[in-house]
Formats: structure tokens, C-alpha cells, sequence
């Protein structure tokens, strides 16, 4: 495989790769020289039509501790805001020798379009594609997940057969919830989304999940008990309107408060992709908690980048689990 451009293009073995080397990334960035020469001489394009803090940050880290040159590129200020199309972009990237782009663009399949026309040479990573995807996303959850749910040695090697993840909030507009359910499916996981009508999307019954309006009734455990719940962000600039009567009421069916967080299983993790709207879907108490995953998601972004631009752009390695990305 030469792009990642949905949480399916990982069957099982290979997602256990990526979070397998993404551990031995983890480790090399415990040390104080945290760059490796893995990368040298390539090039590594963030191309963003999106706005983006942690996705365009952690690509950028990732592919500079592996010591590969990074061209950031946002729309704003470019030939984009003058009319130019998407393919004379990529044609321009392809003359500066691009080994890898990282899309993010606000248009579903732009990234599929971006690999599969011949117009760059290169790995394609989608970094987000409007409501589609965003299979590194899904990745650094997993990788997170069983760092505190299969403790022995980080999980490596193993799956997540048997746990149980809540994805709770605007489903509709999350690419988010789009790659966790067809990554955590893949390992084994299983998933129940939960939602107001509203907020699910056309045809999820096909999806390989569960589903609840009920969020009351998933924490106490009616779809058994949980072991991680993951917040969503309501996504208000995508909705064009009114998918509930209020951000009030929104809080109070669908927020993760203080109560809701008291009745979890003592070892669930909370989880958010962020930006957070603190006090709508989550609250400041569960946001701090000490089960919050939220700021150690960050961080295991960047191993997880890392693994990636190393598996499409280094070549094959030899894993425990004995797939590969290359």
C-alpha cells in the first residue's frame, strides 16, 4: 500500500504494525536527542485547505524528528484563494519532488482524488477530508487505548478484542467517529455510537457498531460496561440547521458531566480528538479528570505520525505483528 487514506486501507495486522512501531517512536522520544535519521533527504508537504492546530503540528513534529525536510502549506495566502485548482497544486508540489503529502481539505474525497489521478508520485496521508475521514485520528486513539486497556508491555503485538468504546456526540459531522468505527472494528473492539437522531448519519445501521440515543443507559452499562467513552466536538460551523433545541439541552442529554463520569467503570478512559467546547459536550470536570486521555492523545499523535511516514516512506520492517504499510 503506498497512501493511508481510510482507517479501511488497515486490516488487522497491518493497524498492529503501525501502533506497534508507533510504540518503538514513543520510546525514541523519551530520550533527550528525540530525532532520528530515519528520513533524511526526503520531503514531507502538509498541504491544509483547513484550518488546524494539532493535526498540521503533530505531521509537521513527526516528520521532522524523523529528520525529514517539511514544506507547510496553508490555503490562506496561496495560489488556492487566486482560483488555482487542486491538480495545478499538486503538479507543483510534484515539480519540488514531494516523497509525501499530508492533505486536510474540506471536500470528502479530496485525498482519494489527490492519490489516484497521477498527479504526485508521492505517499498521500489524508490528515481529514471533510466529513469522510481521518485515519490517523483513529490511529492515536487506538494506540492509546491499548497503552491503558492491554498493559502488558504497551499491548504490543495484540488487538483490542473484547473492550468496549461509547462515541458519543455529532456523528453526523465527525470524520472522527467515521475512522474509530472502522479501526476499533478492525481490532477487534466493540463500539456503540450515541447520539440524537439528528446527529447520526444516513445509513449507519450498515456500520459495524452499535447505536443509542440513550446516553444514561450506555454508561450504567446496558450495552455492557464501558471502557472508554469519547467525546465529540459539536461541530456548530458545519451545521446549516437546527439539529437540537438548544446547547443547553444538548448538555444536559448528551454531556459528559461530573454524575455521568461518577457512574463510568473506575479504569474508563475519557477521550476527546479536541478542540473541546467545554461546558456543551464535555465538562471541566471531566475534561481534568484524571482519566482524561486528552492531553496524552496529543502526544501520541506524534508517534503515531511518525510510524506512518516511516512505514509508507522507509520501506517494509519486521514487527511482531508481520504487516506493513509499504
Amino acid at each position: 500500500m503506498r497512501h493511508l487514506l481510510s482507517a479501511d486501507d488497515l486490516d488487522r495486522a497491518a493497524a498492529i504494525e503501525v501502533l506497534d512501531v508507533a510504540d518503538q517512536m514513543a520510546a525514541t522520544q523519551r530520550r533527550e536527542i528525540k530525532k532520528l535519521p530515519t528520513l533524511r533527504g526526503r520531503t514531507v508537504v502538509n498541504l491544509f485547505f483547513e484550518d488546524s492546530t494539532r493535526t498540521r503540528i503533530s505531521f509537521e513534529a513527526a516528520a521532522k524528528r524523523l529528520s525529514a525536510d517539511v514544506i507547510n502549506f496553508s490555503a490562506k495566502g496561496s495560489s488556492v484563494s487566486k482560483g488555482e485548482s487542486l491538480k495545478d497544486t499538486a503538479l507543483t508540489l510534484e515539480a519540488m519532488g514531494a516523497d509525501a503529502v499530508v492533505v486536510r481539505h474540506p471536500v470528502s474525497g479530496a485525498p482519494h482524488r489527490l492519490a489516484h489521478a497521477g498527479w504526485i508520485g508521492g505517499a498521500v496521508v489524508n490528515a481529514g477530508d471533510g466529513t469522510h475521514e481521518h485515519p490517523t485520528q483513529a490511529l492515536l486513539d487506538a494506540f492509546t487505548l491499548r497503552r491503558h486497556l492491554v498493559p502488558d508491555i504497551h499491548g504490543i503485538g495484540q488487538d483490542l478484542a473484547g473492550r468496549r468504546v461509547a462515541i458519543v456526540g455529532d456523528v453526523l459531522h465527525s470524520r472522527v467517529a467515521r475512522s474509530n468505527v472502522r479501526l476499533l472494528h478492525t481490532l477487534g473492539a466493540d463500539v456503540v455510537l450515541v447520539a440524537p437522531p439528528t446527529l447520526l448519519p444516513v445509513g449507519v445501521e450498515t456500520w459495524p457498531c452499535a447505536t443509542s440515543y440513550d446516553l444514561d443507559a450506555v454508561v450504567r452499562g446496558e450495552h455492557g460496561d464501558l471502557d472508554a467513552v469519547m467525546m465529540l466536538r459539536v461541530q456548530r460551523e458545519r451545521m446549516t440547521a437546527a439539529y437540537f433545541p438548544s446547547a443547553r439541552e444538548y448538555s444536559r442529554r448528551y454531556g459528559l458531566d461530573g454524575a455521568r463520569l461518577a457512574k463510568l467503570p473506575d479504569h474508563a478512559l475519557v477521550m476527546h480528538p479536541g478542540p473541546m467546547n467545554r461546558g456543551l459536550e464535555i465538562s471541566a470536570e471531566a475534561a481534568d479528570s484524571t482519566r482524561s486521555t486528552v492531553v496524552e492523545q496529543v502526544a501520541n499523535g506524534v508517534a503515531v505520525r511518525m510510524a506512518v511516514l516511516y512505514l509508507l516512506l522507509a520501506g517494509k520492517t519486521e514487527t511482531t505483528a508481520g504487516g506493513t504499510l509499504s
